[in-house]
């Protein structure tokens, strides 16, 4: 095996790593919350190492391009933008969904206890 082979082997196994850590947490997690905020290792660390073990095979078999770096760096930070906007709406929405409004309960319970 060449020199790139093992970093990029390297690089994958890592990033493995990291996709089968936060599977494992995400699948303990108690609420749905807690898991849209587990998914970070996943979306900023495991992905762009990815890309760059494909950049470590790439510029070591065909040499360096600048366009291939240029669409390394796209992915990479779309990956990043989309990741954190997204958790962002996933996190509101479960939020809005699963948090309960304590003054809104209390209002509620009173209404129903002065009924009865």
């Amino acid at each position: 095996m060449a020199i790139y082979e093992i970093v990029a082997s390297v690089l994958i196994i890592v990033a493995t790593v990291l996709v089968l850590a936060t599977t494992v947490a995400v699948w303990r997690a108690p609420d749905a919350l807690t898991r849209v905020n587990l998914l970070g290792p996943t979306i900023c660390l495991a992905i762009p190492l990815l890309l760059v073990a494909k950049l470590v095979v790439d510029f070591s078999t065909e040499g360096f391009d600048v366009m291939t770096l240029v669409k390394a760096l796209a992915a990479c930070f779309g990956v990043w933008i989309i990741g954190a906007i997204g958790s962002y709406y996933m996190g509101r929405s479960i939020y809005g969904v699963t948090v309960t409004d304590v003054k809104h309960s209390l209002r509620i319970q009173q209404q129903q206890n002065q009924q009865q």
